[in-house]
């Protein structure tokens, strides 16, 4: 037996109890493009933000990061199909806020692991 079997026989019921509670396998796939939605820097600067601000036009978020409104509008559309921002529209202005307090959390979280 190599070494690598006896590690596994060893550690066998962290294993059983790891593969037991991973979730299921769509809700793994929807965290992944969760995270991938926030791995770009134009995105990010439009979700801190509003994080900042509460409540942005696409117009505002546009003079913020120095990019086009189609552009940002692109990068709102990623972000809302992945349930990362609401909006509500105001006539022909539509406003963006982040979706719920928990984006709000995961950002603090990260810009203070950042700092560390």
């Amino acid at each position: 037996m190599t070494e690598v079997c006896k590690v596994y026989e060893e550690h066998l019921d962290r294993i059983i109890q790891a593969q037991t509670k991973l979730p299921e396998e769509e809700a793994i796939l929807e965290m992944a493009d969760f995270f991938d939605a926030l791995g770009n820097p134009t995105r990010l600067r439009i979700l801190l933000a509003l994080m900042e601000a509460g409540e942005l036009c696409t117009c505002d978020l546009s003079a913020i990061t120095k990019l086009s409104v189609s552009a940002i509008s692109h990068q709102l559309r990623i972000l809302k199909d992945r349930k990362i921002v609401a909006y509500r529209k105001d006539g022909k202005n539509v406003f963006y806020r982040l979706d719920d307090e928990h984006i709000t959390e995961i950002l603090k979280v990260a810009l203070k692991h950042m700092e560390e």
